[in-house]
Parts: structure tokens; C-alpha cells; sequence
């Protein structure tokens, strides 16, 4: 049984701000990325393919950049076309029922017992899942009302509009990665979408397309994904934490 790593690192980050991507702003010490990567690495797998900009020039500055276990290709416009590249890169060396890992490069604080827990968990299963954690907040639907005074929403242009409903949230999960499935079936959930011009948030959407179901493994809630600035102050809190624990 083989195992791959893949790592769609290819965006711009543009809801992050500053001059570089998200994935190389600082972070204790380190880049976001190199953190991210050296956890993945824990993992027993045949290599590590990181799907990058065409235009990055950060990347080959990283010492880590050298490590015999990572490849690099280059990824594409959404997160889905650089799953489906790295994928494509390792057609040759990759079974179909070789499994496959995608973990998104802004996780940095992924705990290496639930990527272990993930693999023991799925290790069997004919489809694959992925970590998630249970959603504890109230969750709003909001739209446009047709009650709403339209001068209200002028006067207030930080408003995100009107709240159509209260979502139950029984049996909803925050998706997050690493996300674990076979490879032949990953390829062919992919090929699907592009087909059919859907784009894919995740690999468990474009599974879904097939009419399958992927198996939610329970993993905890400080696996954090670094979208905006303001972010990087909490996974480096969260990092330390995890540190204090781990020589507890």
C-alpha cells in the first residue's frame, strides 16, 4: 500500500493581503509553509507533490525546497485543476489503489495523531473521507429580503444582508484535510468535473459528483486554515499551545 502527499499551493491568497502569498508570510520562526510541510512529512509516503504558481519565486529560497521526499509541478488557477496536475505528474509511478492525501498549504497546525488516525481509520474503506470537525456556531442564511428598506443596506454598506433563516446545525461538519482517497478514483472524481465544467471546493465535493460518500473522521478544532492576516497570530498561539502539550 503507497501513499502520496499532495499540496495545492498555486493560489494567490488575495483575501490574505501583504506582498507574498499566505503560504510563505512568517510564522514562529518559519514560513506557514514549511510548517505545514514538515508535519505532512511525519507520514510514511512515497513523496510529497506541491502544486505551485508558475510565477512563485519564493518556493526555491526554502532550504526545505531541497528535501528528497517533495516535488514540485505547477499548479493551476483553482485549487481542483492543481489537485488534478499533481496527480497527473505521478501517473506513471502511482496505482490506482494507491491513496492519496490533499491538505490544503494554509493548515499548519494539522496534528500528526489525527493524520495517523485518518490513515488507521480509512485504511479499509472502498471510498475514503476526511478530517472534519462538528460545527458548534449558529449558522445564519442570509440574502436579500423582501421586507428590507433598501435605504437601510445604503446607509449601512458593512452589512452582509438580511437574515433569511437559522440553519439547524445537527449532523453539519466544518470540512477540513487532509483529505484521503484512492487515486484512480480521485483522478477519474476530477476528470468528472472538468467534464461537466464543475469546480470543485475539495476533494470530497468532486467524490460526491460521483454519487459516493466519504467518511468524516473526527479531528480536532486547532486545525486552523490561515485566510486572512489576522489569522497568523492565532496559529502561532495555537502551535505553541500544541508544543506545551506535546512536552507535557
Amino acid at each position: 500500500m503507497k501513499y502520496w502527499l499532495i499540496v495545492p499551493a498555486a493560489g494567490s491568497g488575495s483575501r490574505f493581503g501583504g506582498e507574498r502569498p499566505k503560504q510563505y508570510a512568517p510564522l514562529a520562526g518559519r514560513t506557514v509553509i514549511e510548517h505545514t510541510l514538515e508535519r505532512l512529512l511525519t507520514l510514511n509516503a512515497e513523496a510529497l507533490v506541491l502544486a505551485l504558481n508558475p510565477a512563485d519565486s519564493n518556493w526555491q529560497s526554502l532550504a526545505i525546497s531541497r528535501h528528497p521526499k517533495i516535488r514540485s509541478c505547477t499548479g493551476g488557477a483553482e485549487r481542483a485543476e492543481s489537485v488534478y496536475l499533481a496527480l497527473q505528474s505521478i501517473a506513471s509511478e502511482a496505482n490506482e489503489a494507491d491513496w492519496v492525501l490533499v491538505h490544503d498549504v494554509a493548515r499548519p497546525c494539522v496534528r500528526v495523531e489525527d493524520m495517523r488516525l485518518l490513515i488507521e481509520t480509512l485504511s479499509a474503506h472502498p471510498v475514503g473521507g476526511l478530517l472534519a470537525t462538528p460545527v458548534s456556531a449558529t449558522l445564519k442564511r442570509v440574502g436579500s429580503s423582501k421586507d428590507a428598506d433598501p435605504s437601510e443596506s445604503i446607509r449601512k454598506p458593512t452589512s452582509a444582508g438580511a437574515v433569511l433563516e437559522t440553519v439547524a446545525r445537527d449532523n453539519l461538519w466544518a470540512a477540513a484535510t487532509p483529505q484521503m482517497f484512492r487515486y484512480g478514483l480521485l483522478v477519474k472524481a476530477l476528470q468528472d468535473c472538468r467534464d461537466a465544467g464543475i469546480n470543485p471546493t475539495d476533494e470530497a465535493g468532486a467524490v460526491e459528483h460521483l454519487g459516493l460518500q466519504a467518511e468524516i473522521v473526527a479531528g480536532h478544532s486547532d486545525n486552523l486554515k490561515i485566510t486572512h492576516g489576522t489569522d497568523l497570530a492565532l496559529a502561532e498561539a495555537v502551535l505553541a499551545y500544541q508544543q506545551h502539550e506535546t512536552q507535557g
